[in-house]
C-alpha cells in the first residue's frame, strides 16, 4: 500500500520576466499589498530567463535559482523575446509543466493565437488603467498562488 501524498507548505516562487522597471515596480507594489508571501525572482530579458530556468551562467545553483511555480512573461523583451522563451520552455521535458502566463501590452490576435499554440497557460493584456491593473494582478496572484495546486516535482 502506498503512503498518502503529503501536500507541501512550500510556497512556489514566481519568475517575472519583465524589462520595464516601471511595470515591475508597480507589480511589486501590488504584490506587497497581497496577503500571500510569494518569493519573486526577476529577469530583465529572455536570455536571463533561460539562464535562470536552465541553471546556466550565473544561475548554476538550483538552490539559488529554484524551479518557478509560475512564469509571468512579457513578450517584447530585448534580445531573446518572450515568444522564444515560451517556445523553448514548452518544448523542454523538464520545463513544459511550468505554467506560463503571458503579461504583455500586445493585443495582436496573431500573438495571442501563437502563444496559446505554443502552450501558454494564460494571456493577459496589461491594463493601462491603474485600478484595473491592480485588480488584474491581485486576481492573478490569488488564482495561481492561493487556488491552484502545483505538481510537487515542479517546486
Amino acid at each position: 500500500m502506498m503512503a498518502p501524498s503529503v501536500i507541501s507548505n512550500v510556497q512556489p516562487l514566481l519568475l517575472v520576466v519583465e524589462d520595464s522597471n516601471e511595470d515591475f515596480e508597480a507589480f511589486q507594489r501590488f504584490l506587497r499589498q497581497s496577503p500571500l508571501a510569494i518569493p519573486v525572482y526577476r529577469c530583465l530579458d529572455g536570455d536571463q530567463a533561460l539562464e535562470f530556468l536552465y541553471h546556466t551562467d550565473r544561475y548554476t545553483d538550483p538552490e539559488s535559482a529554484p524551479r518557478p511555480g509560475l512564469v509571468l512573461l512579457d513578450l517584447n523583451l530585448p534580445g531573446t523575446d518572450g515568444r522564444e522563451v515560451l517556445r523553448r520552455m514548452k518544448r523542454d521535458d523538464d520545463l513544459k509543466s511550468v505554467p506560463v502566463v503571458i503579461f504583455t501590452t500586445s493585443n495582436n490576435p496573431k500573438d495571442i493565437e501563437a502563444c496559446y499554440q505554443q502552450g501558454a497557460n494564460s494571456y493577459i493584456i496589461k491594463p493601462m488603467d491603474f485600478r484595473l491593473l491592480k485588480r488584474t494582478i491581485h486576481t492573478l496572484l490569488e488564482y495561481w498562488f492561493d487556488i491552484t495546486m502545483f505538481p510537487q516535482n515542479s517546486l
